[in-house]
């Protein structure tokens, strides 16, 4: 079902690039994840994170430094096409993963040449890691659903369906922007409580959303749909994802059809993607609330109920202007894990998304919607943190926040680690809010 346990996660293994070895980093020999960059004014191209480090796979393959049957995925790499060499399936990534692991350890007879091709992360500038084509959110974390319909439902918090399906809805892939990139607060339409006619106004109820993003390397044909058996060939890997989201704006746009200008106006995605091999370590057994029922057939297998789950600690951090005008750090609002607030594994994302016969393609992307924890200190969203704006949450230096301000800033980390592996992060998916542009 899914890729295995190799030397390529042998703890014990260490790197010629020191930054590598520091115990608390996210980028260890264990994980080497893909991102795109560049220098300046340069072309886009892949690279691969080691402690502090880029390892330029342009210059790799021009430095003739890893095998020469790997120089068909590495063309791809070597011009920036993520894409492209997704699109050559899961052996080409693991023939890669093994080849770099080894260039990359201490002792490597390699290092002589890789040795130029690695650039400071600190001097990179970090893009979309693919380019994405279509975006569905999906909203699995089941108890955000259940705070969230309690809020608005209160006997009744989860919908008949929720127990069966893996609810989803289709996003906007043109504004979904790199870590980094700040956005401008959005405009929509609100219909205060006390009044009879809507207005267009910017938003005063924006938020955040903690999720993972599963990125898409396989395609299967239209009509084809794909078995659960084989549904994590289909992934690439995860990353982290901020769905940002207009609260007010919602609550009067959602029905019937669901969110749309609430939305669309942005969505941040990590740089790093994190490959199935590197989680291979962090696997655990799905876990349902008791009483929910065994999911159609399809559904259903039993290697995926066994170890579909991914153990992803995540952490969101909120940083105010006037906090680092103070020299005030950001501080941790909310912690939780993904394998602990989803109902449904990617793999049964996958299934379903296209049992239908949906054709998938390299550099979709999905959302896992929001992940939150089962504790109420746990939510993966303000509207949960402060109960709907009733109970703002504090901050160092004095302030509150029940939705976000102008200036403020989001930061959503992960991470795995367990006895016995070595531990592995995502980096940072970061954004900030800048006022609303006058209309």
């Amino acid at each position: 079902m899914s890729p295995g346990i190799d030397a390529t996660h042998d703890p014990a293994l260490r790197s010629w690039v020191d930054s590598a070895n520091q115990p608390d980093g996210d980028f260890p020999i264990q994980n080497l994840p893909f991102g795109r960059f560049r220098l300046g004014e340069q072309p886009w191209r892949m690279g691969v994170a080691i402690g502090d480090q880029v390892l330029d796979l342009r210059l790799a393959l021009e430095a003739r430094a890893l095998p020469e049957e790997l120089e068909p995925g590495l063309l791809p790499l070597a011009a920036g096409d993520l894409n492209a060499f997704m699109a050559l399936g899961p052996g080409a990534r693991s023939a890669l993963r093994k080849a770099l692991s080894g260039a990359l350890a201490a002792g490597s007879q390699a290092q002589a040449r890789l040795a130029a091709c690695l650039v400071p992360q600190a001097r990179v500038e970090l893009g979309l890691p693919c380019v994405i084509g279509d975006y569905t959110d999906f909203y699995v974390g089941i108890h955000h659903a259940t705070a969230v319909g309690r809020l608005f439902r209160p006997d009744n918090p989860l919908l008949p369906n929720y127990p069966w399906v893996p609810i989803a809805y289709h996003g906007r892939s043109s504004t979904i922007l790199p870590s980094g990139h700040a956005f401008s607060r959005p405009w929509g339409q609100v219909r205060p409580p006390e009044a009879e006619v809507p207005e267009l106004r910017p938003t005063a109820r924006l938020d955040f959303e903690l999720e993972m993003g599963i990125v898409i390397g396989g395609a299967n044909a239209l009509g084809e749909a794909v078995p659960i058996e084989r549904a994590e060939q289909q992934v690439f890997g995860l990353t982290l994802f901020n769905d940002w989201s207009a609260r007010d704006v919602q609550a009067w746009e959602y029905q019937p059809l669901g969110p749309f200008l609430s939305k669309n106006f942005a969505s941040t995605l990590s740089p790093w993607v994190v490959t199935l091999e590197a989680l291979a370590p962090f696997r655990r057994a799905l876990s349902r609330p008791a009483g929910q029922p065994r999911p159609l057939p399809y559904l259903h297998s039993e290697a995926d109920a066994a170890g579909g789950a991914f153990d992803v600690q995540l952490e969101v951090w909120l940083s105010t202007e006037r906090m680092r005008a103070q020299g005030l750090g950001a501080h941790c609002i909310s912690r939780s894990n993904f394998a602990d607030a989803a109902c449904w594994t990617v793999a049964q994302m996958v299934t379903h998304h296209t049992v239908g016969g949906c054709a998938l393609r390299p550099g979709d992307l999905f959302g896992s919607g929001t992940l939150s924890g089962p504790r109420p200190e746990q939510a993966g969203s303000l509207l949960e943190l402060s109960q709907g704006g009733k109970r703002p949450i504090e901050l160092p230096g004095g302030e509150q926040r029940s939705f976000l301000q102008d200036g403020d800033e989001i930061t959503l980390r992960g991470l795995c680690h367990r006895p016995g592996a070595a531990r592995i992060g995502f980096g940072a998916c970061t954004a900030r809010v800048l006022p609303a542009v006058t209309r």
